[in-house]
């Protein structure tokens, strides 16, 4: 204890989120909880060439809003979600996730919110949380304060990798709505709450919660609906809208010498984005270059397979929103 390290509140952690793993059991999950690594047994799956995809990712600077909230139940979804919402894209179904906490002093109450949070994410994931490392880290980390960062793999058969090489001139672009800011952009949104000299427990007109509250809105997971998507419909592409928006997202799944047309006004646009634009005098353009604006998640389909997907989407309790199409003109342009 004298470096400042406590192991007894190392051992009430592990005895705290004991049950939070324990509700991510998969098919595949073997107990592997205290071992040195986390196993999982592939051949459960009966694939017959699967191909991992494999991602990892953090939260950024959303842990500051988490901080001055005191909330810290939904911050692991979000780490969940940026790391399973990527493999995803290729077709991936995300089997396992592992988490790395690093504190500055182990409040084990903490320890356990954080952790329910990922237990959260990965049930909604449908995959099993089968390790990690919490690191006491005094001198580096404040009391109070913490990072986390998540990682994942998925399966998928060979044949069915969704990799955008078939996309063509004509496909159309269908989005599902995000569920807020998501885990990105918020240096931004830090920057905007401070020129603005906004209120982080005060509710604004237009939302029902304190803007920290709508802020930690946790990271939309679309695992269920990829899944069921895929059974009957003929994905060409799939893009998680992150960091850089619709500008340096999209491209990425779009051939190259090709790009896409994109209609604003079909866009379901959120109520926090026009929040943040108006306090923080954005530009338009920048708000699509740093945010999802209330698109989370975009498939590219034939024309053919239009409307099956809307019908599909619809019937999972989505709000499908037609973006665009794919041209012969590279990268993203933005109808406004």
């Amino acid at each position: 204890m004298e470096a400042g390290v406590s192991l007894e509140a190392g051992y009430e952690s592990v005895r705290r989120i004991k049950s939070h793993v324990e509700r991510t059991k998969v098919k595949g999950a073997m107990n592997s909880l205290g071992a040195f690594g986390g196993m999982f047994d592939l051949s459960e799956l009966g694939m017959k060439e699967p191909v991992l995809v494999s991602g990892t990712d953090g939260v950024g600077t959303k842990l500051m809003l988490a901080f001055e909230m005191d909330k810290h139940d939904t911050i692991g979804q979000d780490v969940v979600a940026m790391c399973v919402n990527d493999v995803l894209v290729q077709g991936a179904m995300p089997l396992y996730f592992l988490d790395y906490i690093a504190v500055g002093k182990n409040y084990p109450e903490q320890i356990e919110a954080i952790v329910k949070g990922v237990a959260d994410g990965c049930v909604k994931a449908e995959c099993a949380l089968i390790g990690g490392e919490t690191a006491e880290m005094p001198g580096m980390y404040s009391e109070g304060h913490y990072d986390i960062a998540g990682f994942t793999v998925g399966a998928v058969e060979k044949k069915d990798l969704i990799t955008g090489k078939d996309i063509k001139e004509g496909d159309v672009l269908v989005g599902i709505s995000s569920s807020g800011v998501h885990s990105n952009g918020f240096s931004l949104v830090r920057k905007i709450i401070k020129d603005a000299n906004l209120d982080l427990k005060k509710i604004y007109e237009g939302f029902e919660n304190s803007l920290g509250e709508e802020l930690l809105t946790p990271t939309k997971i679309y695992v269920k609906t990829v899944k069921e998507v895929l059974k009957n419909i003929d994905i060409k592409g799939m893009c998680h809208v992150t960091g850089g928006g619709f500008y340096e997202n999209i491209p990425r799944i779009i051939p190259e010498g090709m790009g896409v047309e994109i209609d604003s006004k079909n866009i379901n646009e959120l109520q926090v984005f026009k929040f943040l634009e108006e306090k923080g005098n954005i530009p338009k353009k920048e708000m699509f270059n740093v945010f999802n604006m209330g698109v989370g998640f975009i498939f590219v389909v034939s024309k053919e397979n239009l409307d099956k997907l809307v019908e599909k989407l619809e019937g999972l309790q989505e709000k499908p929103m037609i973006l665009g199409e794919v041209n012969r003109k590279v990268g993203v342009e933005i109808k406004w």
